[in-house]
């Protein structure tokens, strides 16, 4: 395993480079990862945050060689940089708009959005661009085919499981941009935090399952203490959790009961959620 280190090219595989910035916490894990691609002309994704340093570090790794900056999705951890870079060496930014809400880069900007099926050559690599909304509406993965590597940003991480919050998070979308992910047949995943993958289908099928078991005591639970509001909720879904994640895991609770309520499963009346007979 190559191993987590920050400020330091790491190489994966030809032509592609590891780089996670020094921003280490308890929803970043060792600091986000960004990956380098190319050799002779580069693509950068995901350089993080405004550090000026770790910005200076990577303009300098690059050496005049970089050709465009992407990025997987707005969230504050994985885009500012990008503009900065951007602004710096006047090269452009691929990516897409904003959603409201404090946890997103409100002044980002691309030069080019990103689609659905699109394909961006990266100097010797193709790199596929998927839309998978969950974590976040406008979040993309990226298969980099001649690697068999797929880069998955927030969508899939190594070490934990990823924080789906509503209204711009939305569990069932999470769901069905995972599914879509199994039958793909790349070998490893490099995802926004923590180490390389080498069991993606595996990992992939776990995710699904972890998030189908949580909703199955989401519901034991509602019937158990119902009529009750989320916060009520809370302490019961999330009884195997250490007390000092409630406040994150009611993000993922939240998600959980908006789709339960899109399906019919759940009712709410007055903030007060119960099961349907």
């Amino acid at each position: 395993m190559p191993g987590i280190k920050p400020g330091v090219a790491v190489p994966l595989y030809d032509g592609v480079v590891r780089w996670t910035a020094p921003n280490p916490g308890f929803m970043t894990g060792e600091g986000t990862n960004a990956y380098i691609l190319g050799t002779h002309k580069l693509t950068l994704i995901d350089p993080g945050p405004v550090i000026d340093s770790n910005i200076a570090a990577l303009i300098d790794y690059c050496d005049g060689r970089l050709e465009r900056v992407v990025v997987t999705h707005t969230h504050r951890d994985h885009c500012p940089a990008a503009m900065a870079i951007a602004g710096a060496t006047g090269v452009p930014v691929y990516g897409s708009l904003p959603p409201s809400g404090e946890e997103n880069d409100a002044g980002f900007l691309p030069d080019v959005m990103l689609q659905e099926g699109q394909r961006i050559v990266c100097d010797y690599l193709n790199m596929d661009v998927l839309h998978t909304p969950g974590h976040a509406s406008n979040h993309y993965c990226f298969l980099v085919r001649e690697a068999s590597l797929l880069l998955t940003g927030d969508h899939i991480m190594n070490g934990s499981t990823v924080v789906i919050a509503a209204p711009d998070g939305n569990m069932a979308a999470y769901l069905r941009s995972l599914s879509r992910l199994q039958d793909m047949g790349f070998a490893a995943i490099g995802p926004g935090h923590g180490d390389l993958i080498h069991d993606p289908v595996e990992n992939i099928n776990g995710i699904i399952a972890h998030r189908l078991a949580r909703e199955r005591k989401v519901l034991s639970a509602l019937q158990a203490v119902s009529p009750c509001t989320v916060d009520e909720l809370l302490p019961h879904a999330y009884d195997d959790v250490d007390a000092r994640l409630l406040p994150v895991a009611r993000y993922s609770l939240c998600a959980h009961v908006e789709k339960l309520l899109d399906e019919g499963v759940i009712d709410e009346m007055d903030s007060r959620l119960q099961a349907t007979p």
